[in-house]
């Protein structure tokens, strides 16, 4: 830990283990704020108007589509 320390440029051993604290607590929030992300795009997708059925049929279509030159 002291080569970490000094390499970092902390005056102490107790400054990085502070600053590992609190990027790990940043690490969370973010995490936690992706997850609420994600959630809130699972929610909204539920309550949609149901859409087509994504089965070998439409993605069959969409391979032709994609394969149909451009006008």
């Amino acid at each position: 830990m002291d080569e970490q320390v000094a390499a970092r440029g902390y005056s102490t051993s107790s400054e990085y283990v502070r600053e590992l604290i609190r990027k790990d607590q940043e690490q969370d929030q973010d995490q936690d704020q992706e997850r609420e992300r994600l959630r809130g795009l699972l929610l909204d997708s539920a309550a949609s108007a149901p859409t087509v059925a994504a089965d070998d049929g439409y993605f069959d279509m969409l391979r032709r589509r994609v394969r149909q030159p451009q006008a």
